[in-house]
């Protein structure tokens, strides 16, 4: 009997990183929504920032 109970609880995958992951952000909730956001905006302002300074200055 402890042998099927046994492999049972080997064939149980842990749970995979994503679902931490969810779990992390409902768990801390506008924490982790800001953080999100504020990541969000400076990503697009590098974007930004690089396609300003990458922009070829042609003579008109």
């Amino acid at each position: 009997m402890e042998d099927k109970n046994e492999n049972l609880e080997k064939k149980v995958a842990p749970p995979s990183f994503i679902k931490i992951a969810m779990r992390n952000m409902v768990r801390k909730g506008k924490k982790s929504i800001s953080h999100f956001s504020i990541t969000f905006l400076v990503l697009i302002g590098i974007l930004i920032l690089v396609a300003t300074l990458g922009k070829p200055n042609m003579p008109v």
